[in-house]
């Protein structure tokens, strides 16, 4: 290689380098770590061939100040290290696009998303009870034991998915966790239907809306205060796909993941699924539990001025959530790889709420120009879709990687964050991955 040849690159690889940078330093600031600590530190936690390199994918904010160290690996029983902390009163934790790589996510790369004091696994788990009562003609307690003995035992790969998922894109800032993408994962969850159980417990004609109690306790310790009780139209819970869970990808369903026994309402946002569940309670009208109230997981009927304070907003405007829009991940390459040839080879997922994903389709010029990846089939409904692609690259460089999902009614993701609400519901713009491209 000649001497100017020899320049050419090394300015290309300062100059894709400092993008990098630029892009991690605002990755790692909207989570509030590392805020702009070494790249090169980053690089090697990564894992990556580019020396100043992060592994996560990148929203648009301005950069963050300075600080002097990496964070910790995570470090909880059962979970990979390559977890992200974003709280831990109560613990809330993501999982990094590049370890979503999986067709099913295993349980030790399974976000975590709660919100109080979390009970303790009980010594003999079949035995835990669950009370459903309210408009009922005929009350039921019955232990998990039961449950898996009395009732058809069915097994689906399904999308679960936290409300706030995506929210740390938003501008102006929302308030709640920073959540990049990493706030979904899709495991194999085995159960019963909830609405073989219901019809044991004979609803009324006058149930329309589910209540959900659980074990955790309130961040306050106070004992008449729950963590979470949230609730879902009567329809939804009479759904095929609506399940009393035990079992996570062919094991007993961690602790940390509601374990000995959850809800799991796919297509809703995840804390409709509530975890250590011990009562189902059939009402009359719309549950007003913890999490139903004021703003909690609802969405502007309207849209709101970006920034508007809640305080200053009607909660008539806004309404449940009842259905997560349509997104999708490069898991990869991981972001900040270096890659030699003239294709850059991409997986991901992509996935919806209530409606089903259409196409997926990438662009490695900012969106100028799009191309159709290959989509695999989903096992069942509500299971993700795990999609490749292999894009051709014009000369060696920099790039920048999108993915774009468009849902079966013709939507698809936005180009910027945009139903701005003040808690950070609801979002799914495009994302990237930046990686560079050597000969």
């Amino acid at each position: 290689m000649s001497l100017s040849e020899m320049n050419s690159a090394e300015s290309m690889n300062e100059a894709a380098a400092s993008r990098l940078d630029e892009l991690a330093a605002i990755e790692v600031g909207r989570r509030g770590f590392l805020k702009g600590a070494s790249l090169a530190a980053l690089g090697v936690a990564a894992g990556v061939g580019l020396p100043r390199a992060a592994s996560a994918q990148a929203p648009a904010a301005p950069p963050a100040a300075a600080a002097p160290a990496a964070p910790a690996p995570f470090n909880f029983p059962g979970k990979d290290p390559g977890l992200v902390s974003l709280g831990d009163n109560p613990l809330n934790v993501e999982t990094p696009a590049a370890m979503l790589d999986d067709d099913t996510t295993p349980a030790s790369k399974f976000f975590i998303r709660t919100h109080g004091i979390n009970p303790e696994m009980p010594a003999d788990p079949d035995a835990w009870q669950i009370v459903i009562d309210g408009e009922v003609d005929n009350p039921l307690t019955i232990t998990l034991g039961e449950l898996k003995s009395r009732y058809e035992n069915v097994t689906y790969r399904m999308v679960l998915e936290c409300a706030g998922n995506w929210r740390s894109f938003f501008v102006p800032a929302a308030s709640g966790n920073q959540w990049t993408t990493g706030g979904v994962g899709c495991a194999e969850w085995t159960g019963v239907r909830l609405r073989d159980v219901l019809n044991d417990a004979r609803p009324k004609a006058s149930a329309i809306y589910t209540a959900h109690y659980a074990a955790d306790r309130h961040l306050s310790g106070e004992a008449d205060r729950q963590a979470l009780s949230r609730g879902v139209p009567i329809a939804k819970a009479m759904d095929e796909y609506s399940l009393i869970v035990w079992a996570m990808n062919g094991e007993p369903l961690p602790s940390i993941n509601g374990g000995p026994v959850r809800l799991l309402y796919p297509g809703f946002p995840g804390s409709a699924s509530e975890k250590w569940i011990q009562r189902i309670q059939l009402r009359e009208v719309v549950h007003d539990g913890s999490g139903m109230t004021g703003l909690s997981y609802k969405l502007p009927i309207n849209p709101v001025v970006p920034g508007t304070p809640a305080a200053d907003i009607d909660p008539a405007t806004f309404a449940i959530i009842e259905n997560m829009p349509v997104k999708s991940l490069i898991t990869s390459p991981a972001h900040g790889t270096t890659i030699s040839g003239n294709r850059i080879e991409l997986r991901g997922a992509a996935w919806d709420g209530e409606d089903e994903v259409a196409s997926v389709d990438v662009s490695i010029d900012g969106g100028v120009t799009w191309q159709p990846v290959d989509l695999q089939a989903p096992r069942n409904k509500y299971d993700w879709r795990r999609w490749t692609a292999s894009v051709e690259v014009p000369a060696p460089g920099y790039y920048e990687v999108r993915s774009r999902a468009t849902d079966s009614n013709g939507r698809s993701q936005s180009i910027v964050p945009t139903n701005w609400n003040p808690s950070g519901y609801g979002g799914n713009s495009i994302r990237q991955v930046a990686v560079l491209v050597t000969a």
